[in-house]
């Protein structure tokens, strides 16, 4: 077959899980892209997606080939159309944070009235991780500043600075657009944005969440990789836009945090690409 096949994957297929070896191979395209539905814990050691056009599963996307497709369905029980299977292939639309792709099989479960649990924020790495008592936290905006921090009183549990974490193929944009301008957010391109890593544990998490707007569905943890001083660490936390808009300029008092934190810790070369790119962008010369 010479067509390209495309596959959204959600669960143990997705990098770093137990079954990513069966993609071996496969041309990623995405790595942090949604389609609609809602995600459960099946108590077996992995998720079930069922069909809700309302929510959305976060997931990778792949091509693969005919042999792959073949192999994806044993693993996901699916036997072909009106079958018993334990997991149904069909086609959705998926996005990425720069296009859309249709004619994307996708595997939702069949039994829809098995009691399971309930996976927040649609990302079955988050559910897996976020209740480590210990995370690496890559902060790439204004967290790299600790004034508001030390502001609201929680400065003591950011203490933990492990060092500059770069995310290679990413590049920092201004999506989020708020009631006086943009703010940061990364997005999937050819790029690399440095930030600074932070390790921090649990009780972090709730002035994170309060801090990123999570509850109100304006940004979504997520775990990326990072390279920090040459060596590459997996799964590390960090905050994404959920609703991507076109850039719009930041606030100044925005602009001048993202600067203060990261002046004399990220490169010198990545400190002025953030001053030009505020300058070439939005025409903004801001002094810290």
């Amino acid at each position: 077959m010479n067509r390209k096949i495309l596959v959204f994957v959600y669960g143990t297929l997705r990098q770093y899980e137990q079954n990513e070896h069966l993609l071996r191979g496969a041309k990623c395209l995405a790595r942090h892209c949604w389609t609609p539905g809602i995600l459960y814990d099946t108590g077996k050691g992995y998720p079930a997606m069922c069909c809700d056009p309302l929510q959305r599963v976060y997931g990778e996307l792949y091509e693969i080939s005919y042999e792959q497709l073949q192999t994806l369905d044993v693993l996901e029980g699916y036997r072909g159309e009106n079958k018993s299977n334990l997991y149904d292939r069909i086609i959705q639309s998926v996005f990425t944070d720069l296009i859309r792709y249709d004619n994307v099989f996708v595997y939702i479960y069949k039994n829809t009235q098995e009691k399971m649990t309930h996976i927040p924020f649609g990302d079955w790495k988050c559910h897996r991780y976020l209740n480590n008592d210990n995370l690496l936290y890559f902060a790439y905006g204004s967290c790299m500043d600790d004034e508001r921090f030390r502001k609201s009183k929680v400065d003591h549990l950011f203490k933990l600075v492990k060092g500059c974490g770069k995310a290679h193929g990413f590049s920092l944009a201004y999506t989020r657009k708020s009631s006086d301008g943009g703010r940061a957010d990364i997005i999937e391109a050819k790029n690399t944005v440095e930030g600074k890593v932070y390790k921090i544990t649990k009780e972090c998490l709730s002035y994170l969440y309060r801090r990123e707007g999570v509850q109100a569905k304006i940004y979504r943890p997520a775990f990326i990789d990072i390279e920090m001083n040459g060596k590459t660490y997996t799964n590390v936390l960090t905050f994404l836009v959920i609703d991507k808009n076109e850039e719009t300029a930041p606030p100044e008092h925005y602009a001048r945090e993202i600067l203060r934190g990261a002046k004399g810790f990220v490169s010198d070369q990545y400190f002025e690409k953030l001053k030009d790119e505020l300058y070439k962008k939005f025409k903004m010369i801001v002094s810290i």
